[in-house]
Parts: C-alpha cells; structure tokens; sequence
C-alpha cells in the first residue's frame, strides 16, 4: 500500500513521525489495500494557544482504482490520535461503500 505524508510548516516532518503515521493508517485500513492506488495523508496544527485543545488536525485522501477519491478528516489532541481517527473514519465510510457496491452484484 503507497502512504505519503505531508505536514504543514508548523509541523516538523521527521522520518520517525512518517514511519509512525504510516503504520497507524496502515494497520487500520490493510484489509482494503486492493482498493487503493494510494493514500495521501496530510498533517497540520492549528494553533489556539490552549493546551489539550483538539488542534492537531489529519485529513486523508483515499485514492481510489476506478473511483473518485474519499477524504476524511479528524483533530484531535496529538497527531496520531487524529491519523487514528481519520484513518477510522475512512475505513467505516469505505466499508460501507465496498458493501453496499458488494450487495447489489
């Protein structure tokens, strides 16, 4: 499965945060790899000034074969709980897609 990851210039783009990130996304959507051509994950912080606050922001976008691409979004306190999230989020979203396609075949 293709991951890249891109930050925004408030985030400091290391190897090890790319390696987390990527086994994160990875692991929650592995059983659907065949769907993807490739996935592109972008990190960003929005600053509010206010610690815990849900500033850290993933967006994911699914390149999908033969489909138009999915996106999905989470913040949260810290980057990998909003990789994690957002990961989740298109998991569920593509399931229900891939079943809905699967139960009128």
């Amino acid at each position: 499965m293709h991951i890249e990851v891109s930050t925004d210039s408030s985030i400091e783009g290391s190897e090890a945060l790319t390696n987390q990130i990527k086994g994160l996304v990875e692991h929650e959507l592995t059983h659907l790899k065949e769907h993807f051509t490739r996935l592109e994950v972008h990190l960003s912080d929005a600053p509010t000034g206010a610690a815990g606050q849900e500033d850290k922001h993933c967006m994911i976008e699914a390149r999908l074969k033969g489909r138009q691409p999915a996106v999905a979004k989470y913040a949260a306190a810290t980057l990998e709980q909003a990789a994690k999230g957002a990961a989740s989020k298109l998991k569920s979203s593509l399931e229900s897609t891939f079943g809905k396609l699967a139960g009128g075949r």
